[in-house]
């Protein structure tokens, strides 16, 4: 088969294209013929060095997908061969204690494709059943490739952690990246009132034609002024974050009393003030957050083929072009997914 996999760590040149041995489906598992695989950071992360993350070289790259079922056990009555699928990447161990609690996302032994085992940046890949989901009608491929990880991630902030009600008000930083434009539609889908920040204009003026409430320039305006001076000197119920240490003062600023903060990532570091005087005064709440459960995932499926939900799609590249992908998602100019075709 055809596949994209890293040798070493390093850049570009250590990302080679080409033959790669197709992967045998153990009793169990699915072997699904992938139409399209997008990009995520932990990407060129993986690529860069993969520091703190057990692996193996040489690795096939890419955590999320979408494509068809090629062969199944014989006695799976839930998937059929030629079956339009997507695909969650966290494969569980099923016997620590946290998956024994139902909190698979907690796994202690979790492995995740594009990094702990083979990608999706390959014609095949082969996981669990447990792990290989309908696709949701209406979708491309490259669509719905893109509810693997960032819209599932939003998902789980949202809905799981923050509680989000249809009446509330939500922050969410860095508008343009997955995440944020995920979490920009989901909680535009379920009625709650949005606010978008960027240093990009452009990105600004595409977040309200995507329903986005208000937008606050961070290149040129003060946000936790911005916030309050939009909410009536209120401020937020919720706060999706994942840019860490350059905009934490910033986050904790634009909270209500009682607000929840919701964070996934630190690109501009981890190690922001603690602030500890505001979120004891004002009661606030800080959940962090990371990927999501296999329920989560298949209620996130059924609300997006409910509602009509399209993940915004930036770029689409055939598998042979990867090197051009990643340079696409390290330039930060990307609005939406970029998106591999594996054809």
């Amino acid at each position: 088969m055809k596949a994209a996999w890293i040798t070493a760590h390093g850049g570009n040149e250590v990302v080679m294209v080409g033959e790669h041995a197709q992967p045998i489906r153990e009793r169990g598992e699915v072997l699904v013929r992938l139409r399209a695989a997008t990009l995520n950071r932990v990407d060129l992360y993986m690529r860069d060095s993969g520091a703190g993350i057990t692996h193996r070289l040489p690795q096939i790259l890419g955590l999320d997908g979408a494509g068809t079922v090629e062969t199944v056990d014989n006695d799976e009555t839930r998937l059929t061969p030629g079956q339009q699928v997507v695909v969650h990447p966290g494969i569980t161990c099923g016997r620590c204690e946290f998956c024994l609690r139902g909190e698979r996302v907690l796994c202690s032994h979790m492995s995740l494709l594009g990094e702990h085992r083979d990608g999706t940046f390959a014609q095949y890949v082969s996981v669990p059943a447990r792990n290989v989901f309908p696709m949701p009608a209406g979708l491309s491929f490259a669509e719905a490739a893109a509810l693997g990880v960032n819209h599932l991630t939003a998902w789980r902030m949202l809905f799981s952690k923050a509680r989000l009600k249809a009446w509330e008000t939500v922050l969410v930083f860095g508008i343009g990246g997955g995440v944020s434009l995920a979490a920009l539609q989901l909680a535009k889908r379920v009625g709650a009132r949005v606010l978008v920040t960027s240093r990009d204009r452009q990105k600004l003026m595409r977040a309200s034609k995507l329903g986005a409430d208000h937008t606050i320039d961070g290149s040129t305006q003060d946000i936790a002024k911005a916030v309050m001076a939009a909410t009536d000197g209120r401020g937020v119920d919720v706060v999706i974050e994942n840019v860490g240490a350059a905009v934490w003062s910033s986050a904790m600023k634009s909270l209500v009393r009682g607000g929840r903060l919701v964070t996934c990532g630190a690109t501009t570091g981890d190690q922001p003030p603690a602030d500890l005087r505001r979120i004891f005064i004002r009661q606030l709440q800080i959940f962090g957050s990371t990927h999501g459960e296999l329920g989560e995932f298949q209620d996130l499926c059924g609300f997006v083929e409910q509602t009509g939900l399209k993940p915004v799609i930036d770029r689409e590249y055939p598998l042979d072009q990867v090197h051009d992908a990643l340079d696409r998602l390290e330039s930060g100019a990307q609005f939406g997914k970029v998106v591999l075709r594996i054809d």
